[in-house]
C-alpha cells in the first residue's frame, strides 16, 4: 500500500534537475551526493505549501528519518505553514534531530514562532545546550533572528559567546551571528571582538563576514581587521 511519503519521494524525484543537484549537492558535504535529488529550493517552497493542506501530511512528519536532502527540506517547508504554536514547536522538536545539514536548518523559519518570543527564547536557550550540532545551530538561529534588534539584550551575546564546540557548523553559526550582531548592535558587541572571547577562527570570521556587509561603516570595517588575530 503506497503512502504519502512513498507519493511524495516519488514527486520530488519527477522534479529533479541534474546539473543544479551536481552543483548544490558540493556545498554540503556533510550529505551524500547520493541522497540529493536536485530541486530549487523556490520550487521546493510552492510544493511543500501546497502538502501542507494534505490531510495526510502528519504520517509524512512522522515518518522519520527521511532519506532524501529534498525530503528532508520539504520537511522543514511544511513545519513553516503550521498556524498552532504548540503543535509547530512540538513538530520542530522531533524533527531536530534528524538534520544532518546547515541548509535544512538555516531555512526552517516557523512563522508562528515571531508571535511566541518569549516561550521561543527558553526554547532556543535549551537548544542551545544540546549536544547535536543542528539543534544548537538552530538555536542560535532563533536568537539571531527574533532577539538582535527591539528585543535585544546584551545577556544574549554572552549565552552565545559562551558556547563552545568543536564542530565547524556550530562556530560558523557563531561567527555568522557575532557578524549580525555587529550589524545590528554594534557598540554593545564590540566588546567581544576586542575581547577576544570568541575561539581564534571564529572571531577572525565574525570579522570576515561583518566586513561583508553593507550595514557596517567603512571606519568600522578598517577597525575591526585592526582586530583579527595573527
Amino acid at each position: 500500500m503506497k503512502t504519502i511519503s512513498d507519493r511524495i519521494r516519488r514527486e520530488l524525484l519527477e522534479m529533479q534537475d541534474l546539473p543544479y543537484r551536481d552543483f548544490h549537492a558540493n556545498l554540503m558535504p556533510t550529505v551524500d551526493k547520493k541522497r540529493v535529488i536536485g530541486i530549487r529550493v523556490p520550487i521546493l517552497r510552492k510544493y511543500a505549501k501546497k502538502l501542507a493542506k494534505d490531510p495526510d501530511i502528519g504520517s509524512f512528519l512522522e515518518d522519520l528519518p527521511h532519506h532524501y536532502y529534498e525530503e528532508n527540506n520539504v520537511h522543514a517547508f511544511v513545519i513553516e505553514q503550521i498556524k498552532d504554536y504548540e503543535t509547530c514547536l512540538k513538530r520542530v522538536k522531533e524533527f531536530l534531530p534528524y538534520i544532518d545539514n546547515w541548509a535544512t536548518c538555516d531555512m526552517m523559519n516557523p512563522k508562528v514562532f515571531g508571535k511566541h518570543t518569549d516561550e521561543i527564547l527558553r526554547e532556543a536557550e535549551n537548544w542551545m545546550r544540546s549536544d547535536q550540532t543542528y539543534t544548537i545551530r538552530f538555536g542560535i538561529g532563533m536568537i539571531m533572528r527574533f532577539f538582535l534588534e527591539e528585543r535585544f539584550k546584551p545577556e544574549y551575546l554572552e549565552t552565545v559567546a559562551s558556547i563552545r564546540s568543536e564542530e565547524y557548523y556550530v562556530n560558523m553559526m557563531i561567527a555568522w551571528f557575532f557578524a549580525t550582531a555587529l550589524a545590528k548592535q554594534y557598540e554593545q558587541t564590540l566588546p567581544f571582538i576586542e575581547k577576544e572571547r570568541l575561539e581564534c577562527r571564529t572571531h577572525n570570521q565574525t570579522i570576515r563576514k561583518a566586513c561583508e556587509s553593507y550595514r557596517i561603516t567603512k571606519e568600522q570595517k578598517e577597525y575591526l581587521r585592526t582586530l583579527k588575530i595573527k
